[in-house]
């Protein structure tokens, strides 16, 4: 296992993989791990759907149906393994559905670092019909439930190099409302 920070940074986006994909078990592992994600009164308002075979086609069909399109999408078989990140609200008061899905989403990133930990290339995709109904439908999804998107699962060509990815300006994105002594992490309780 990488050290954590490492694999985060190394993570990359595989929209091309091979024809090998991750086994049941190998999977619910992994689901088991990303599940730990924080969730605000353990709702668990999330869950997943392996696709797997026709399972692909079927969805093909799906995205052209709600695309008005005659010919099947194609886009389903660029992987061997898809894995529907489905937002499944639960009933709170306290936890508005915005932080369920926050829940949600980060259950799905947390797999897909695990899934490329382990040596699987990974990729998030979305698209025009993903809130669509004949996708809902075709997914067997609760009225109340929508999809994120799918992660796309295969085996990686560690023959093709990816270029290292630009490295984040983290001081562009944080900041501090705190006066100078807090931002610089000095205890000022004392002083």
């Amino acid at each position: 296992m990488s050290n954590l920070i490492d694999l985060i940074t190394a993570r990359r986006s595989w929209s091309k993989v091979t024809d090998t994909s991750p086994s049941r078990d190998e999977l619910v592992r992994l689901v088991a791990a990303a599940g730990r994600v924080a969730d605000h009164s353990g709702l668990a308002p999330w869950r997943l759907i392996e696709l797997r075979g026709a399972a692909r086609a079927r969805l093909g069909n799906a995205i052209a149906e709600a695309a008005g399109d005659d010919k099947p999408s194609s886009k389903p078989l660029r992987a061997p393994l898809l894995i529907a990140l489905v937002v499944s609200p639960q009933p709170s008061i306290k936890v508005p559905v915005w932080e369920q899905e926050a829940t949600a989403s980060g259950v799905a990133h947390l797999l897909s670092l695990l899934l490329s930990d382990e040596g699987w290339g990974v990729m998030w995709r979305t698209g025009g019909q993903v809130r669509s109904p004949e996708v809902h439908r075709m997914h067997n999804l609760e009225q109340h439930e929508y999809l994120l998107g799918w992660l796309y699962v295969g085996g990686r060509d560690d023959a093709r190099t990816k270029r290292p990815a630009a490295p984040v300006d983290a001081a562009r994105f944080l900041t501090s409302l705190g006066d100078d002594n807090e931002s610089t992490g000095r205890d000022t309780r004392n002083d």
